[in-house]
């Protein structure tokens, strides 16, 4: 086995199928411009994640993971037109044997390709119930002591809900669609946005608003103090390219890399 490898990848069952990724851009409106991309597991041919995730066996979830970190670092790092965007990947407590050593394979994959590791980060959601939370305390730990960014996903939508945010120290949180949608026109979801804002503010957590669709939904976001956002508002993913993105109402679409979006 190779060195870089934990032991949850040594005695996991090799992966019988090939996968890529496709990106979503994360935009910064206050910067008015690209903060970063999420990496999106899909086939081959861009299918969907699901066709690739249904794949995944128990026995593959480590390995699996691992290979997803790598092919994620290494399309980001011939895609991106700038050293300061960040890459967001996603991965699941429970396909982390071991933290420091399930690492091994990330660092080796961001030196390889000169990746800088505090452009990558992490994000977990919180949809699974949590059953060991220690175990997932030392994995948010030892990746920011990495130097790694980390990220509660679908915020609102999971078990653990504010819970987590005083358990963990987390560096962003990533809001669920369903609070996201419609909230131009319902005032429980604008409450509830504040709220979360409130408390974010309070624990020097950054605010990510995903899943924005409208134009109603990005201006009320945006006056609510939001400043990053992602969603097909902006753009769709791209399957091993970067798409063009429309930072504001009024801007035209910027292409961040016009050859990869081409």
């Amino acid at each position: 086995m190779p060195a870089h490898e934990c032991p949850g990848c040594q005695t996991s069952k090799p992966l019988d199928f090939s996968f890529s990724m496709a990106f979503q851009p994360i935009v910064d409106v206050a910067a008015g411009q690209v903060w970063g991309y999420e990496a999106l597991v899909r086939g081959l041919a861009g299918e969907g994640a699901y066709s690739i995730l249904s794949r995944v066996s128990a026995e593959q979830k480590y390995r699996f993971d691992q290979a997803c970190r790598v092919k994620a670092i290494e399309l980001a790092a011939r895609l991106f037109p700038r050293s300061d965007l960040h890459l967001s990947i996603n991965f699941l407590p429970n396909a982390v044997y071991e933290p420091a050593a399930c690492l091994r394979a990330t660092l080796a994959a961001a030196r390889k390709h000169d990746f800088p590791l505090q452009s990558v980060m992490f994000e977990f959601t919180e949809s699974e119930e949590m059953t060991d939370v220690a175990h997932l305390q030392r994995i948010i730990e030892e990746y920011r002591r990495v130097g790694f960014i980390t990220a509660l996903d679908d915020f609102g939508a999971g078990y653990a809900g504010l819970g987590l945010l005083a358990d963990f120290q987390l560096d962003l949180i990533k809001i669920d669609m369903k609070l996201v949608r419609g909230v131009d026109q319902s005032h429980a979801r604008q409450t509830i946005l504040a709220a979360i804002l409130h408390v974010a503010r309070e624990l020097g957590i950054r605010v990510l608003a995903e899943g924005i669709e409208t134009e109603g939904e990005f201006t009320a976001l945006k006056a609510a103090g939001v400043t990053l956002f992602q969603g097909y508002y902006f753009a769709k993913p791209a399957f091993e390219a970067l798409p063009a993105v429309a930072l504001t109402v009024e801007a035209p679409p910027v292409v961040e890399n016009p050859a990869a979006a081409a």
